[in-house]
């Protein structure tokens, strides 16, 4: 079992109806993740999701408060909610620089996973603004300073690259389609396990006592269709992922038997 921190992959949805003279407006609070939660949670980790509203105010700001968790994933979630807490943005005080201490964290033998998204890399806009940060230099991937998403309303198709990892182990050669991923470079000392269009999909690399892990599509819709999280290799993918990302396997960690490939 591995203790899960997931940051991000929810927002909060404001609207107004109109009907007539009348306006009705009214918000509520969207979840992409739990399809994610559920296949983890299946599979032995304990995972607890912080929302992204949370993530300034209740994301650790010490290498020793995420010492509670073995694999911290940040899911659509941008750069600012992690260097912004109010004390900082409102206040005007100082505070912990938040991705230094997640770097350092990983230095010392965490695992962190960056998921694709809006907010994700480099993400809409540039809006996510990971280049040229702490984040990016522990990550397997270089991240464009510019916005990064391919949009692929078509559906195009992941492939296994052939290197035998315990993330990819028993994977299928080629994956559902997703419908949009983030542009990459891997770093010279990465290991790519997959690629679209010619260009990582997952990477992986060492940094320091740790590991880390780049996705570079998204965990839920709109960029992984219902086919995709239907897909059997979507628990096996995950919960590889994070047991690897946490430094064991499955069968080690827990006496877990991995999730079989289904076809």
């Amino acid at each position: 079992m591995s203790r899960v921190l997931l940051a991000g992959e929810s927002w909060i949805n404001a609207a107004t109806d109109y009907k007539g003279y009348d306006a009705f407006p009214h918000a509520q609070l969207e979840v992409g993740c739990a399809r994610l939660v559920e296949v983890l949670t299946a599979a032995g980790h304990d995972v607890k999701h912080l929302p992204s509203h949370l993530v300034a105010t209740d994301f650790p700001e010490t290498v020793e408060k995420l010492d509670a968790y073995d694999v911290v994933i940040l899911s659509d979630i941008g750069a600012n909610s992690l260097l912004l807490p109010p004390v900082v943005f409102h206040q005007g005080q100082r505070f912990p620089n938040r991705l230094k201490v997640l770097a350092e964290w990983v230095r010392r033998g965490g695992g962190l996973m960056m998921a694709g998204g809006y907010l994700s890399f480099q993400g809409f806009q540039a809006k996510a603004n990971y280049h040229d940060t702490p984040i990016e230099a522990i990550l397997p991937v270089d991240i464009l300073p510019y916005d990064d998403r391919v949009e692929a309303p078509e559906g195009v198709e992941g492939e296994l690259t052939g290197v035998a990892h315990e993330v990819t182990n028993g994977l299928d050669a080629r994956w559902p389609a997703v419908l949009g991923y983030q542009k990459l470079a891997a770093k010279p000392d990465a290991e790519v396990l997959a690629t679209v269009e010619g260009r990582p999909l997952v990477a992986t690399r060492a940094e320091g006592a740790g590991r880390t892990l780049a996705y570079a599509t998204d965990i839920s819709p709109h960029w992984a269709p219902e086919e995709f999280m239907a897909w059997a290799g979507y628990q096996r993918l995950f919960d590889q992922a994070v047991t690897w990302l946490a430094g064991g396997t499955a069968v080690e960690d827990s006496g877990r038997v991995p999730a079989t490939q289904e076809t």
